[in-house]
């Protein structure tokens, strides 16, 4: 089966050149050009990523879909890539912390982009796995993609859920985060440092109470500790 993308995009020239790469590439694309056409899209099958314009007409802005995806149970594990012109620093890391597993700015090459959904959708599944890691109150279970914290269920975005098994299964070693980058992101030729850091902030705040359990190393990067001070 042909992994099916949704293209949600207002500027019909940009959407036509991405559905011609995608087809070409062998994906199941659909486009739409704002928030309502791109939940109706959503309900009747759920794609296998998106691709997010950040402005959008209609009053809902990509970055509010993309949370609202995010908090939903149906669509929190689909992986987003926010598309926009606004290239800051700031503004990349609003669209990663309201849920973009990616960020690409306009203009962008083609070839490039289709290089980061390959990506991203390569590294969806957390190494294929199933198994279950448990490190003290803290247990992910890789088969059911669940993560459950003093029997309560916590509901992470995919990225989040990666590194979260990634530090899980390599406890109290340090990371930096180029190796962070390679182990859990895989290519990560397109993807900066700083998104590394993002996420950790996005999986910490997802964590909550059991959030300390993942300490920065200042000047060396992160640790998941197996045993914390009472």
């Amino acid at each position: 089966m042909k992994p099916r993308v949704l293209v949600v995009e207002d500027q019909l020239d940009i959407a036509d050149l991405i559905l011609l790469h995608l087809q070409h590439e062998g994906f199941e694309a659909v486009a739409t050009e704002n928030g309502v056409g791109a939940q109706r899209e959503i309900d009747a099958v759920l794609p296998d990523l998106i691709l997010l314009d950040w402005m959008l007409p209609g009053g809902q802005s990509g970055i509010d879909l993309a949370r609202k995806w995010r908090a939903a149970q149906r669509t929190r594990n689909v992986p987003i890539i926010i598309l926009t012109a606004r290239g800051a620093e700031a503004d990349k890391i609003t669209g990663l912390d309201s849920g973009g597993d990616d960020y690409i700015t306009k203009p962008f090459s083609p070839a490039e982009l289709m290089a980061r959904i390959r990506a991203l959708l390569r590294r969806r599944a957390p190494e294929q796995l199933a198994d279950v890691v448990t490190v003290g109150e803290l247990t992910l279970d890789a088969g059911e993609l669940r993560v459950r914290y003093r029997n309560h269920d916590i509901p992470l975005g995919p990225t989040e859920f990666r590194l979260l098994h990634y530090l899980m299964k390599h406890p109290d070693r340090v990371y930096s985060r180029a190796s962070l980058l390679d182990k859990v992101w895989g290519d990560h030729v397109f993807i900066e440092e700083r998104t590394v850091d993002v996420h950790i902030k996005r999986l910490r705040a997802a964590l909550r109470d059991a959030g300390t359990i993942i300490e920065t190393v200042r000047g060396a990067g992160y640790r998941l500790v197996s045993k914390q001070n009472a």
